[in-house]
């Protein structure tokens, strides 16, 4: 494949991942704060891909490759919190409010939070923070075969 090429497919990937939780969020499953947090680093990625496109080298790459690399890495600590290994942001688990009163408690129309350490979706056992890292661990490896397609080091592949 060619440098555009994994671009393409990298940045792409990003948006796909994107497209997909606001899928999941159009039918009912709305995010919670780590779920958020995942999400922006596909949004710069997606914008460096476009601007991997327009300038060569492997500066962009690099940055395409930090992005998913965060947002894998946000995606393990996510799971982690939702299987209780470790613990998570006291605004969206069990152990804090949210910054919500004890009146927005008893409100029905008061603000609605999201649990960060429930699972709300899973598929094979994995949940979708666990989707997106897995995802972004792949994405990381085509930013990486971006970068060295620019350097001009490509991996050489042989016939069977």
């Amino acid at each position: 494949m060619t440098r555009t090429n994994y671009v393409l497919a990298a940045a792409g990937g990003s948006l796909a991942l994107l497209a997909g939780a606001y899928v999941f969020q159009a039918l009912g499953y709305s995010p919670c704060e780590l779920c958020w947090w995942q999400r922006y680093p596909h949004f710069a990625a997606v914008a460096i891909g476009v601007l991997a496109l327009l300038v060569r080298g492997p500066v962009f790459p690099t940055l395409g490759a930090i992005a998913a690399a965060t947002t894998a890495g946000i995606g393990i600590y996510h799971s982690g919190v939702e299987r209780h290994w470790w613990p998570g942001p006291s605004a969206c688990t069990g152990s804090g409010l949210g910054g919500m009163s004890g009146a927005d408690l008893l409100s029905v129309d008061g603000p609605q939070i999201v649990m960060c350490d429930q699972v709300s979706w899973q598929f094979l056992g994995l949940s979708m923070a666990t989707w997106n890292a897995i995802f972004s661990l792949i994405l990381v490896i085509l930013w990486v075969r971006a970068v060295r397609a620019s350097s001009g080091r490509q991996s050489v592949t042989r016939a069977a």
